[in-house]
């Protein structure tokens, strides 16, 4: 499976950046996919994940109410829709296909795309 991640930016805080994950597989409603970004001196942390069907979602408790994730298996595509960003939001982003760890509720990742910068000035 190959992930392209594309959409990061410079925006300025409360605004909005929309980033997109295209893979390359036939099999692609049998992944979950999600986000995880790495703040600079900071690990990579969970951010978002979306079930093969697109019908299960799970975020991490700092973005609930501001980054809704979704996918469009016609597409091979998952988005993630950051509103209402804030400078602690600033990192790489990264997409991911796998499982979800069925006790957390995060992303179990087998594949991994390159990353996209997202900075939040304040």
């Amino acid at each position: 499976v190959q992930l392209q991640a594309f959409g990061g930016g410079v925006v300025q805080t409360g605004d909005s950046l929309r980033l997109t994950c295209v893979a390359s597989t036939r099999t692609f409603s049998s992944y979950a996919v999600g986000w995880l970004r790495q703040a600079p001196g900071r690990e990579r942390e969970f951010v978002a994940v979306v079930s093969g069907t697109g019908a299960t979602t799970y975020y991490r408790d700092s973005v609930k109410g501001r980054f809704t994730i979704s996918r469009d298996n016609a597409l091979n595509t998952v988005s993630l829709q950051m509103n209402s960003l804030k400078p602690e939001d600033t990192g790489v982003y990264y997409c991911s296909a796998g499982g979800i760890d069925a006790r957390t509720h995060t992303l179990i990742s087998d594949y991994w795309g390159q990353g996209t910068l997202v900075t939040v000035s304040s």
